[in-house]
């Protein structure tokens, strides 16, 4: 019974303060992602250079980036690793040959340009590594 009703609590907190950060977030913002999402419930995140909703697309963990007056800046979706260029696996293997992939993601930014990420827990961080629509890598 306490289990439950610990649980319980959580889900309350954690519901007031999405619905909290989202009162936050400003209305172009929220006007801007419910126009393209209008039946997704999103949690939103504030960040230093705008805001970040999290949701699921199709199925698959989302986020969208947008400035304060509402402009999508990208968004992120969640790929399998397969989905990913092949010269971006090749350089995982290369330069981190035991490190294991921990998520992987396709970002569109708002002119439409294609980049991947793919996150490695190095030591007791974890760290994402930039790569191009081609599969070369950007940074680190």
């Amino acid at each position: 019974m306490k289990k439950l009703s610990f649980t319980v609590i959580i889900a309350i907190s954690s519901m007031a303060l999405s619905q909290a950060q989202e009162k936050k977030v400003p209305d172009a913002v929220i006007k801007a992602f419910k126009k393209e999402h209008p039946n997704v419930k999103a949690s939103w995140d504030i960040e230093k250079k705008g805001f970040e909703a999290e949701f699921k697309m199709n199925g698959k963990d989302a986020s969208e980036n947008y400035s304060s007056n509402g402009k999508k800046m990208a968004t992120e979706i969640e790929i399998e690793e397969k989905e990913l260029p092949k010269k971006a696996l090749e350089y995982v293997l290369k330069n981190y040959p035991n490190k294991k992939i921990k998520e992987t993601a396709k970002i569109t930014d708002a002119n439409g340009t294609i980049t991947y990420e793919i996150e490695l827990k190095i030591d007791t961080k974890n760290t994402d590594l930039l790569f191009d629509s081609n599969g070369e890598f950007i940074k680190k």
